[in-house]
């Protein structure tokens, strides 16, 4: 049991990210996005939206320090176990909280206004579920071994186990005295993985390389006339028809055709 969960179903897991990413570049590139519903609601979303990323931001920076840098590294630059502990435990809660109420502020902002929720699909439901899911498994178990227990040093067994798998070289048998919490937070995150790249979260692995070689886009007026005569509101009337010139010379006769 402990091959197949810290094993067998991390490899799985990164597999299918790294080959789904590949599949849906290749062959699902206009499906790549977002598929913003800014254009049918903004107030609500220039809330939501700031404080998720922002709580995503911070939980993935969060993880990254805790994950791949080594203990000895931070202990080697003078940051004791005590002081990363309060660091760890208090970024992580805020930036975990902040997440939370985000996701739940564009969830609300989906249920209950029409047109988003009309462009909301199935897989945009289970996405949610899985991402808060993962979200509130980690909340519940840093606040269950650290503050409402004795407090839990992950860098000692999950961080090495995790780099392990890297290493190609992974020891199942570190991940048996993890407690339960936190198991069962990294097999969720391990589920979102391997879902994140057929669902709107793949756009998080988009850059705009392309802006800074793009040759630039020219925009003209549509209004023909010339100068920066300010537009008058209302309606300024029918055009005016112009004269017609007088002909040049005594006793020449208008042209034919003429009014």
């Amino acid at each position: 049991m402990n091959v197949l969960l810290w094993v067998i179903v991390p490899y799985l897991s990164l597999a299918v990210l790294v080959g789904g990413l590949v599949w849906r570049h290749r062959y699902d590139r206009f499906g790549w996005t977002t598929r913003s519903s800014q254009l049918h609601e903004t107030a609500v979303l220039r809330w939501g939206s700031p404080m998720f990323h922002f709580g995503v931001l911070m939980v993935l920076v969060g993880h990254i320090g805790g994950l791949l840098v080594p203990k000895a590294w931070t202990e080697a630059v003078g940051i004791t176990e005590h002081t990363y502990h309060l660091m760890a435990v208090f970024v992580g809660t805020v930036a975990g909280l902040c997440t939370l109420i985000g996701m739940a502020v564009l969830i609300l902002r989906r249920r209950l206004t029409g047109p988003v929720f009309a462009a909301t699909t199935r897989n945009d439901k289970a996405m949610y579920v899985v991402l808060g899911a993962v979200l509130v498994l980690g909340l519940w178990a840093t606040v269950r071994a650290n503050v409402a227990g004795d407090g839990y040093d992950y860098r000692e067994t999950i961080s090495p186990w995790f780099r392990s798998l890297f290493y190609l070289s992974p020891d199942p048998q570190v991940m048996a005295g993890v407690p339960v919490g936190f198991q069962i937070h990294i097999l969720a995150a391990f589920a979102l993985f391997a879902f994140w790249p057929f669902t709107r979260l793949v756009h998080a692995f988009s850059a705009p390389v392309g802006y800074f070689t793009r040759p630039y886009v020219v925009y003209r007026s549509r209004d023909d006339r010339r100068g920066l005569r300010p537009t008058r509101p209302g309606w300024e009337g029918p055009p005016t028809l112009p004269k017609p010139r007088a002909a040049a010379g005594r006793g020449s006769q208008p042209r034919r055709g003429a009014r």
